[in-house]
């Protein structure tokens, strides 16, 4: 690996907050996958951007992708209201209600999740785990 495509030269990563949840609730919500992506050349800090994909090219790109759900606090991430859940319970008149109130908790959980990233994140380097420190912006 040429020393510019090395993910272990990162030693911090800024992401913005509103990416990490909106990536989370696209992943959860709707085909594909979205991450919060860091090309190459790597140095000493990054930037992460949000990137939604059907089929994962890092191999192609040399990017390294953060699970949203990795840099939110599992207990929150864990909290994310369940939607399928709520309406299996429903009958037809409840439908849109539970709908509505998804909808509202959605909103809330987005409030908690900006307020939960990790301090830090490990990453699968060449050489093993890498740790490096999350950087929220704003």
């Amino acid at each position: 690996m040429v020393e510019d495509d090395d993910p272990s030269a990162i030693r911090s990563i800024a992401l913005s907050p509103e990416d990490a949840v909106d990536a989370y609730i696209y992943s959860r919500e709707n085909p594909g996958d979205a991450v919060l992506r860091v090309t190459p050349p790597f140095h000493g800090r990054m930037r992460a951007r949000i990137h939604v994909y059907r089929v994962d090219d890092t191999e192609l790109t040399g990017a390294v992708h953060l699970s949203p759900a990795d840099v939110i606090a599992d207990d929150v991430v864990a909290d994310y209201p369940d939607l399928e859940s709520a309406l299996e319970n429903a009958d037809a008149d409840e439908a849109d209600r539970v709908r509505e109130r998804h909808a509202e908790a959605v909103d809330d959980w987005q409030a908690r999740a900006r307020e939960a990233i990790a301090d830090s994140v490990t990453l699968e380097t060449d050489d093993g785990p890498h740790r490096i420190e999350l950087k929220p912006l704003g």
